[in-house]
């Protein structure tokens, strides 16, 4: 999950998303940050644990609580979490990627853009922006991300819908 921008775009998740995630069965939310509401991962933790990294949008309480840079174990898989707005590069991609070592992590994930990425590098890591549930800007629909690791295999789904009532 990235980019909820909340409230901007609503007091609560849009259905499709409360649901996607609930019929997925998700057992963990990784959210990569511009939360912008400190209510927003109460949101999250009703349905799942909750992990995070504060965006360039968060305030200093969920700077405080969450950092800018994560590295969390699932599996026996290290994920990466940035929000992608710091450090060296010219796209926000390269901005994730360059944020750890390229022994640090099997799987970099970031936000900040709020386009949808899935892509599998040369090394076998996976770099994966799951876009927006609320703010798609350019793009054509709402999305969140479904990672799932299982004996430390991994395989990622974008997700999307069309409509983000509540």
């Amino acid at each position: 999950m990235s980019d909820t921008h909340l409230p901007r775009f609503g007091v609560a998740l849009p259905a499709a998303l409360r649901d996607g995630l609930v019929s997925a069965g998700v057992e963990r939310v990784l959210h990569l940050g511009d939360h912008v509401g400190a209510e927003v991962p109460a949101l999250f933790e009703s349905i799942a644990p909750y992990d995070a990294v504060a965006g360039n949008n968060d305030g200093e309480a969920l700077v405080a609580r969450f950092g800018r840079r994560r590295v969390v174990g699932v599996d026996g898989v290290r994920i990466g979490m940035t929000h992608g707005d710091l450090g060296d590069g010219d796209t926000t991609p390269q901005r994730a990627l360059r944020t750890f070592g390229p022994d640090e992590v099997e799987v970099v994930l970031f936000g900040h853009s709020h386009a949808p990425h899935l892509e599998w590098l040369a090394d076998g890591r996976l770099l994966l922006n799951p876009g927006s549930p609320t703010d798609k800007r350019r793009q054509p629909r709402y999305s969140w991300a479904l990672l799932e690791v299982d004996g430390g295999t991994v395989t990622a789904e974008l997700r999307y819908f069309d409509d983000r009532s509540i």
